[in-house]
């Protein structure tokens, strides 16, 4: 049974020629290709109504939370910071409807980068807007190398999830400006940076969700380690799968 992974999709801002192509929505074909060299199915979810969000989750077994967009800061109760990058509102309210009811229903959850952001900031969580709100942070964490390519190091905590995949000090890629603060609940920090920004979160009860603040899709193909978290994803969704589709 191939597990079907949903990926909420990004919007496409930028004016085209096309005006089929004018607020598209489209989702990381790396991510895709990920998923299907994993054994998963993926499934395109576009940002509707958050009201329709429930009519989505028949559709799914586990679900990869993308990056994109900067979260906006009134959901977590801030106005925007002067570094505060493009955001989109209507994406912010749909995946966190949808998280939330994927929770519900007992989905595998992954999140990448700004989708670590978002099920952070859904779960009750707080970000800094821009790193330079963030006193201790001194590491590059937003690459200038090419983006399949790792720039710094991740510490890995012994008793998580991820260790079992990426053991303990992985080297990873870095694109983003914008990191967690006050951490959810729900939610633990089992990975950070050497300046101990938070670098992955997994759930304290159970092993629903898996998040990361780098970007694997853009590494599996050359480092294993990067495959084996997609791989515990599609591994989770699976069981989800059998519980749910006889």
């Amino acid at each position: 049974m191939r597990p079907r992974i949903a990926i909420p999709a990004d919007t496409l801002t930028e004016a085209t020629n096309v005006i089929n192509e004018r607020n598209a929505p489209f989702a990381p074909r790396p991510a895709i290709e990920a998923i299907v060299k994993s054994g998963g199915v993926p499934v395109i979810l576009p940002s509707v109504d958050p009201k329709f969000v429930e009519d989505y989750i028949d559709l799914f077994d586990g679900i990869i939370f993308a990056g994109g967009f900067d979260v906006d800061p009134t959901f977590f109760g801030e106005e925007p910071h002067q570094k505060l990058g493009a955001t989109y509102r209507k994406r912010d309210l749909f995946e966190i409807a949808l998280l939330k009811e994927s929770i519900k229903a007992n989905k595998a959850i992954m999140g990448i980068c700004r989708g670590m952001q978002i099920i952070n900031v859904g779960l009750g969580g707080t970000l800094y807007q821009d790193l330079s709100e963030n006193p201790n942070s001194f590491i590059k964490h937003s690459q200038n190398a090419p983006g399949n390519l790792p720039s710094h190091h991740v510490n890995v905590a012994k008793d998580s999830t991820l260790f079992n995949l990426v053991g303990e000090r992985p080297y990873v890629n870095s694109r983003h400006h914008q990191a967690l603060k006050d951490i959810a609940p729900s939610l633990k920090v089992v990975a950070t940076a050497d300046d101990h920004v938070p670098e992955a979160v997994e759930s304290i009860d159970g092993n629903q969700i898996l998040a990361i603040q780098w970007h694997p899709e853009n590494m599996f193909k050359h480092y294993e380690y990067s495959q084996k978290i997609f791989a515990d994803l599609i591994a989770r969704s699976k069981k989800v799968a059998e519980k749910t589709r006889k």
